[in-house]
């Protein structure tokens, strides 16, 4: 590894381009165009009784389950091939990322009621409900695990790009053998919190209400929510077990095997000290029928698919810096064409519905923007000050791991939005009660970002540097400058790009709740979103969401897209 001095020389990164308005006028027609379709919605729109029942909570889990594992399918198939692609064409990588940093800065619930109305004009209210659900669980896991898999592949040590041209490897094998691998922990860790950020949006997605219209769908989230309305303790503890069973038994069944599957592609040149077991894993692979699959359908599989994607005739996988993009097709023209003029005139329409808002709404977005923005602040210095030193801690003992992990995935993955009543009932009636709350909301929805990154870059700081620090003599400090933080940087700026994301979009549950049947707010843009949604102001529901678009991508870009250049170009092992 290159041992350098832990400094900020960042390079050059244009704040805002012509790519980043025309992303911007695309989100702006697009919206415009569904409002125009909500305008069509059926008046009414009544959903189906959620029960309170004990009895209720198996098959609202299972409901749960399936549509979580429909959103990670999708946002698994959409990292693999988004993250490859931005990675490896240079031309394609100055499209992709500026709209990969746009669209995990939208925040999806301002998008959501609009999506739903559009939606419920062509399917039934129940359908409409279930693709929203799906769509929502998506963004809430999709853009972490593509940056992790983008800067997984960006940051490949130089020694093993060159022995895959050396062994000739088609782009296929590079990816199955090379790239793929060494993503391979940073994507289960992320997965982990991609995960519990979907159980945090749960309760958005199976219970949402625009006026008259109420699109709940059974489930975990709408038994906790319906609980919380109802100021149902009992039923809000109830659920809330339910949850943390559930996430339990994932976590033995799936991603702990997962985990300890990984560590085969750690790049040692020593064994480590521990490992990490997985009594799931150990059973299965002992298992007659998992040795008679793999041997027998599993890899006779991956061998008819390795010689069907490679052919003779196939160029050796060329460095990242020389695989450019195909010229379009004039048929490819046309439908882009036809598409920047269906834009064009949507975003015209939307500027002339943004011109009947008053000095007041737009005093009002600016002034949410400033106090979001503070607290967001607050809750991810709040995340780095305790996430760093406790992931290094975890991600560097495989004993202490194996008996905080399991804690961690349940508090990453139990819905602070769930809890939020009973905190809420408790700071309510201090001074500031509700500005500290949203604040602690933001802070439990997103600081497991920080924490699984900083713990899948930390178990990836192979043993023999370890060693080599111990044998030097090197002190705490010099241990964290030399080692710790420079492999731990590009997973730390991971963290914080999504994390900060999420904040933005967290700020829409936080600065806004219902609780028994009340309506506590708090000056922010998130309440200004959310007031907006509830009220059917489409013209201060678009400011507003824009508004917090323009801000998280300038954020972004002046700073966090500073330091992911810096990782890449001098932070990984090399």
């Amino acid at each position: 590894m290159r041992r350098t001095r832990f400094t900020l020389a960042l390079p050059t990164t244009p704040p805002f381009t012509v790519g980043d308005g025309a992303i911007l006028f695309t989100l702006a027609g697009l919206m415009y165009l569904a409002t125009r379709l909500a305008f069509h919605a059926p008046t009414v729109i009544t959903g189906p009784t959620i029960s309170l029942e004990p009895s209720a909570l198996p098959w609202y889990a299972l409901l749960s389950v399936g549509r979580m594992s429909a959103a990670y399918a999708l946002s698994l198939l959409f990292s693999l091939s988004y993250g490859y692609i931005a990675a490896r064409r240079h031309n394609a990588e100055k499209v992709l990322m500026p709209l990969l940093d746009v669209l995990q800065s939208v925040p999806i619930l301002s998008f959501l009621p609009v999506v739903l109305l559009g939606l419920s004009v062509f399917l039934s209210a129940n359908i409409a409900a279930e693709l929203a659900a799906v769509v929502l669980i998506f963004t809430s896991q999709a853009w972490n695990m593509t940056f992790s898999v983008y800067q997984s592949i960006k940051t490949i040590p130089g020694e093993l790009r060159e022995a895959a041209a050396i062994f000739r490897l088609s782009p296929w094998l590079r990816f199955r053998l090379l790239e793929v691998p060494f993503a391979a922990t940073g994507i289960i860790w992320n997965s982990m919190v991609s995960w519990a950020g979907g159980w945090f949006f749960l309760m958005a997605a199976e219970m949402f209400t625009v006026g008259s219209r109420d699109f709940r769908i059974p489930g975990l989230g709408s038994y906790l929510q319906t609980a919380a309305n109802a100021g149902d303790i009992h039923a809000v503890l109830l659920g809330v077990a339910t949850l943390i069973l559930v996430i339990v038994t994932i976590d033995q069944l799936l991603w702990r095997p997962l985990l300890v599957w990984a560590q085969r592609f750690n790049l040692e040149t020593v064994g480590g000290s521990h490992t990490s077991v997985s009594w799931f894993h150990t059973l299965l692979s002992r298992s007659w029928l998992v040795k008679l699959w793999l041997e027998r359908v599993w890899w006779p599989f991956i061998e008819r698919l390795d010689i069907r994607l490679t052919h003779p005739t196939d160029p050796v996988a060329a460095p990242l810096e020389s695989v450019s993009s195909n010229k379009l097709s004039g048929r490819s023209r046309l439908l882009w064409g036809v598409f920047a003029v269906v834009v064009s005139w949507g975003s015209y329409r939307a500027a002339e519905l943004l011109t009947v808002l008053e000095i007041g709404d737009w005093l009002a977005v600016a002034t949410g923007l400033g106090a979001t923005f503070l607290r967001v602040c607050a809750a991810l210095l709040i995340a780095l000050l305790w996430t760093i030193p406790v992931g290094v801690m975890i991600g560097t003992r495989p004993k202490l791991a194996a008996m905080l992990l399991p804690i961690a995935q349940i508090a990453a993955s139990v819905p602070a939005t769930a809890l939020f009543p009973i905190v809420l009932l408790s700071l309510l009636h201090l001074p500031g009660g509700l500005d500290v709350a949203a604040v602690l909301l933001m802070l439990l929805g997103t600081q497991w970002y920080l924490l699984f990154n900083v713990i899948a870059g930390a178990s990836t700081i192979p043993q023999d540097l370890r060693d080599t620090t111990a044998l030097l003599r090197l002190s705490n400090i010099q241990r964290w400058r030399t080692l710790y933080l420079p492999v731990l940087f590009p997973y730390i700026v991971t963290g914080a790009i999504t994390a900060g994301g999420g904040a933005w979009n967290a700020s829409i549950v936080a600065e806004a709740v219902v609780f028994g049947g009340e309506t506590h707010h708090t000056t922010g843009i998130g309440a200004v979103i959310a007031q907006a949604t509830a009220n059917g102001n489409y013209a201060l529901l678009l400011a507003a969401t824009l508004a917090m678009v323009v801000t998280a991508v300038l954020i972004n870009r002046l700073f966090w897209l500073r330091l992911y250049r810096l990782a890449e170009d001098r932070y990984h092992l090399d």
